[in-house]
């Protein structure tokens, strides 16, 4: 066999293989890391808020600290409903902190998953997990991002991993679920929060001002099918 017609067979046989590729092999992993709390670098990607911006008594930290079996982080704080007397903000009571992600380089695309999954360590409150969209208005008069809320839960005291299918987030408005058909674009993620109030979330979960802490050691997106 020539040379060239050795060269020619290879790439005839090498297109073979690639048009009767099976379908798996081009799709992306089961999962895929989006935070892992492993360093404390991973704390430059995240800030804080609470209701002590708008005259609220509550207030919130978060750390990187070692739990005995690796580094994971730690958000906790103390809950008030109470408000400052000098507040500037018409509000009636606080009662709620959290942790939002810085916003990411441009977006995550996470239309090949369909849960987003997270392994925590609580104490017995029911915490609120947030996915922020891409703005579907764009414009200077609507600059805020869109919010898209799930409840999350697990038992008091162990590890577990909690499972959200992407479709259990509700669109919000400021903490609100919006009363509107509409469907979240997993393609276009600029951040993610985890959130706790002290009033509202599901029946059984301890509820109140006070304390509170979590621990999450990551944070993945998943592909059940």
């Amino acid at each position: 066999m020539s040379k060239f017609r050795a060269l020619w067979q290879a790439s005839l046989n090498a297109t073979k293989r690639a048009l009767t590729w099976n379908l798996e092999e081009l799709m992306p992993p089961n999962e895929r890391y989006i935070f892992n709390f492993s360093s404390k670098d991973e704390l430059k990607k995240w800030h804080l808020y609470s209701d002590s911006e708008y005259g609220g008594l509550s207030s919130a930290s978060m750390e990187i600290a070692d739990s005995g079996k690796g580094l994971n982080a730690i958000f906790s704080g103390k809950l008030s409903l109470d408000v400052r007397e000098d507040s500037k903000w018409n509000i009636t009571r606080g009662g709620f902190c959290g942790m939002r992600s810085k916003k990411f380089d441009g977006f995550i695309d996470l239309d090949a998953y369909d849960t987003l999954a997270l392994k925590l360590k609580s104490d017995g409150r029911c915490y609120i997990s947030t996915i922020y969209t891409e703005n579907w208005v764009n414009s200077p008069g609507q600059p805020e991002d869109n919010s898209w809320q799930s409840f999350v839960y697990v038992p008091k005291g162990d590890w577990y991993i909690a499972k959200i299918p992407l479709a259990r987030y509700l669109p919000t408005w400021r903490g609100n679920v919006i009363d509107a058909e509409l469907e979240m674009n997993p393609s276009r993620i600029v951040g993610m929060s985890l959130s706790v109030n002290a009033e509202g979330g599901i029946a059984g979960a301890k509820s109140g001002p006070g304390d509170f802490k979590i621990e999450i050691d990551w944070i993945k997106a998943l592909r059940s099918e």
